[in-house]
């Protein structure tokens, strides 16, 4: 429990930020904070959801409660967050700073998945196969090839620098900070994924890079993380039945925090997602056939995992014939629309035709069957002494494809299994990909039920925050799509913003609505040819990109001219441009979708007007979305007012959340739908806005 002890010194330490921090404002929303934090993470099994909006200085007082109660406690304390931006700013500023207002040496730990770390492994093969024609042996070169194609001059060029740059100690082997910026292709051919890695026997392990964060993460006292690293951890069986703590802490030596908490409902159900492209599986086992006759004739054995080579090959054929027979059964039984751009076939609550799972069910088997030999033909090749080059790139094939086939374990028991009676439904769909081959998904539709599991019944205590998680201060949706256990603190703090004189909210009198696609892009495009300040920096967000380029091909031509739009370069340049043309006195006017609606900090002249061209609801087509809203309605419940307004308003609430980012902003916000005046559910919405001045035009 929160002791005397632990009070005091989160009262001092917050006694020497407030006086250590030139111009630092105390603020009644950040010491409400440092107050609900300090009480949950104090407690064991503690839960709390904080809302606290921009300007607030979360960061600042989750740090103060976060690392006071971890100290006092013995335990770990893991700062999870969605974004690298965050986590850097964590890491470089934020840390730092407290550690050093308040006199504190502590171990501070960056942790990434592997994807964002050099393997010095992969990196060597590339490295060594630069030549024409790389002999790895047992007439294997182009199964074993690291190089899908032949690498053009820059990706030789990158590669001899990042070798240079990481045998001269001059780079740690973080991706994010690499000294060239490598080619998309590149890049996965010197990363790994845990599939490809082969751990301690790997001849590189002391020098990965990985491997030195994971050392590093596990001595820190504070660790930064991403949200997805923090999921891929929990959801990893540790024995026992207990979940998490195999490359993070172990979770009830851990005090979570959660910062851009909005995103752990989505992550979590994208965790858990799992699909099959049947035609490239049927070509990857034909393929994978070929590296385990490489294994056998490798390790010269010739019964691995009680399958001799013979054995193992009809094991594969099957499996390869019943992803054949799958694919039959559901291109008689489904004929897509051409018309469709995407087309879909989407189980109705998530029930597939009673055949299409019993092929499944036949899958599953197969699967599971190849997936248990295919792991003792890898721990075969990888446990040799003297492999050499063929050794190491066979066992980061069979690693590979040992993912490749538990994607299919768990796709084939998801479309297979039954649905828990109270629980909603798993999502089970088809599609057609655009060279024309099926692909079979599975999703579950809510994160609450694992969440639940891995999370809340697990951990010492957990934190989540951000700016936008409430609706108008219920917090209903987002604790039903995270598993919120009953017993957890909600608060909603408000705006250290003065809000209504800082920020002014119009609904210019358009006629059209979203709906009427062409007419409503018009609108748009007149409104901001018309009104728009076009020398003042601004941001016009849109639902979809198709929306966006209509509406940029209508704009007039010297007005285009003044546009950054989103895909036309990377972000980060995209926005340095705009930067700099409104430091130069020129007008910039972003356009941007929903990436740009959450996150993008422009205080000041960088953005003076935010355009909202449309309410951001979720596209309806969606197929976990619609399995979850189906479920819903069949018992008697209302998804789009339960899981729908609320969510674009809270979407709605963020993108806002643009234009005021200090004390000293100032600006407009427009919004272009007129759904929230004409439909019944308007007025909910804009009840949950901000107080900003309101200007709502009357149509004529």
């Amino acid at each position: 429990m929160l002791t005397d002890a632990i009070k005091g010194s989160i009262r001092d330490a917050y006694a020497r930020v407030k006086d250590g921090l030139p111009g630092f404002r105390a603020r009644a929303a950040q010491t409400r904070m440092i107050a609900e934090v300090a009480k949950a993470l104090a407690q064991s099994g503690g839960a709390a959801v904080i809302e606290a909006p921009t300007g607030t200085g979360k960061s600042m007082a989750y740090l103060i409660a976060g690392v006071e109660a971890a100290q006092a406690l013995k335990k770990k304390l893991l700062i999870a967050t969605a974004t690298v931006a965050l986590q850097e700013q964590l890491v470089e500023r934020d840390i730092p700073l407290y550690l050093k207002l308040n006199g504190r040496e502590m171990k501070v730990a960056l942790a990434k998945g592997r994807g964002r770390y050099l393997c010095p492994r992969d990196l060597r093969m590339a490295a060594g196969s630069l030549g024409e024609n790389p002999q790895l042996g047992l007439g294997l070169d182009a199964d074993l090839a690291i190089w899908s194609k032949p690498p053009a001059e820059r990706d030789k060029q990158v590669l001899r620098k990042l070798i240079e740059a990481f045998d001269h100690h001059q780079w740690n082997g973080d991706m994010d900070a690499a000294p060239e910026t490598p080619s998309d292709m590149l890049r996965a051919m010197i990363t790994t994924s845990s599939g490809g890695c082969t751990g301690r026997r790997c001849a590189h392990f002391m020098a990965c890079p990985f491997f030195a964060a994971r050392r590093a993460a596990a001595d820190a006292d504070i660790i930064v993380a991403n949200q997805d690293l923090v999921l891929a951890d929990l959801t990893l069986s540790s024995g026992d039945e207990s979940w998490g703590g195999v490359f993070l802490p172990k979770p009830d030596d851990t005090l979570y925090v959660f910062d851009e908490a909005h995103h752990m409902p989505g992550k979590t159900i994208d965790r858990g997602a799992a699909e099959v492209f049947l035609t490239t599986a049927v070509r990857q086992l034909s393929r994978l056939g070929r590296q385990v006759h490489a294994a056998y004739s490798l390790t010269d054995k010739e019964v691995i995992g009680k399958l001799t080579l013979d054995a193992g090959d009809e094991k594969l054929q099957e499996l390869s014939n019943a992803l054949e027979e799958l694919e039959k059964e559901i291109r008689q039984a489904w004929l897509p629309d051409p018309a469709e751009t995407e087309p879909m076939y989407r189980g109705s609550l998530g029930q597939l035709p009673d055949n299409w799972v019993h092929h499944a069910t036949v899958l599953y088997v197969a699967a599971s069957e190849v997936q248990r030999w295919l792991t003792t033909v890898r721990r075969a090749v990888t446990e040799m002494s003297e492999g050499g080059p063929t050794q190491e790139a066979l066992s980061r094939e069979l690693g590979m494809a040992l993912e490749r086939i538990d994607r299919q374990v768990r796709t084939w028991r998801a479309w297979s299994s039954d649905d828990p009676e109270h629980a909603p439904p798993l999502a089970r769909w088809v599609t057609l990909a655009n060279d024309q081959q099926l692909v079979c998904h599975a999703s579950a539709v809510s994160a609450g039920a694992l969440l639940r599991n891995i999370l809340w019944d697990n951990a010492s205590a957990v934190v989540m925050t951000s700016a936008t998680l409430s609706v108008g201060g219920n917090f209903r949706g987002f604790a039903d799509a995270v598993g919120l256990p009953n017993e957890a603190v909600t608060v909603s703090l408000p705006s250290p913003f003065d809000l209504g004189a800082q920020a002014r909210l119009e609904i210019p009198a358009v006629s059209a609505l979203p709906d009427a696609r062409e007419q409503h892009a018009q609108e748009v495009t007149d409104w901001l040819a018309e009104n728009l300040d076009w020398e003042a920096g601004n941001l016009v967000l849109f639902t979809s990109r198709a929306k966006l380029e209509r509406v940029l091909q209508r704009l007039p031509i010297d007005r285009v001219r003044k546009v950054r739009a989103q895909g036309s370069l990377g972000k980060t340049q995209l926005i340095a441009e705009h930067v700099a043309a409104i430091e130069a006195g020129k007008g910039s006017t972003l356009f941007g979708l929903a990436s740009f609606g959450e996150g993008l900090d422009l205080p000041g002249k960088l953005c003076e007007t935010v355009v909202i061209t449309q309410l951001p609801f979720a596209v309806p087509t969606d197929p976990v979305g619609a399995t979850y809203a189906e479920w819903l309605e069949s018992r008697g419940r209302n998804p789009f007012m339960e899981v729908a307004v609320p969510e674009a308003t809270r979407l709605l609430i963020q993108y806002c959340g643009r234009l005021i980012r200090s004390e000293t902003d100032r600006g407009r916000i427009v919004l272009l739908d007129r759904r929230v005046i004409t439909r019944q559910y308007g007025s909910q919405m804009l009840k949950a806005l901000p107080p900003f001045q309101r200007v709502i035009e009357r149509n004529a």
